[in-house]
């Protein structure tokens, strides 16, 4: 029996059942970016609807100063970083702690990522600080906080 031996309803099941296992593996390819760093959907789940951050790649013993703009929705605000040469940064430091949120630096695709997470209602503004290695420089970060 084929596909045209069955009826538009039951034809259609396959497909359901393929778009659904989909979905639920997260479709399984990566999605890569303009940089050429792969990203699977659940890199990004939990990311703050209203983000902006820059995509850093520190040099060696040079510090730096950055902003980012998070909405307070729950969600994550991510700063990417790749070293000069590509690829993750072996280690994230945090010196300076932020005093309205959280940062989880970890490894994504091919890059590093820095994610800071405000605290649940707070809106204003927020710092913090990290060194990557080995390019060991200074990062600072001035957060801005606004309401969802």
């Amino acid at each position: 029996m084929t596909i045209r031996d069955l009826s538009p309803r039951r034809a259609a099941w396959p497909l359901a059942a393929l778009a659904a296992a989909c979905l639920l593996q997260g479709c399984a390819q990566p999605k890569v970016t303009a940089s050429g760093t792969r990203l699977y959907a659940s890199d990004l789940n939990g990311g703050a609807r209203s983000c902006t951050a820059p995509s850093v790649s520190p040099v060696v013993g040079t510090d730096a100063s950055i902003t980012m703009t998070v909405g307070n929705d729950g969600g994550w605000c991510g700063i990417t970083a790749t070293q000069p040469n590509g690829g993750p940064y072996a280690a994230g430091l945090l010196t300076i702690r932020p005093e309205h949120g959280k940062i989880y630096i970890h490894t994504v695709g091919d890059a590093t990522r820095i994610d800071y997470t405000p605290d649940r209602g707070f809106t204003g503004g927020d710092a913090f600080a990290f060194r990557l290695i080995p390019s060991n420089g200074l990062t600072r970060v001035t957060v801005t906080v606004t309401p969802k």
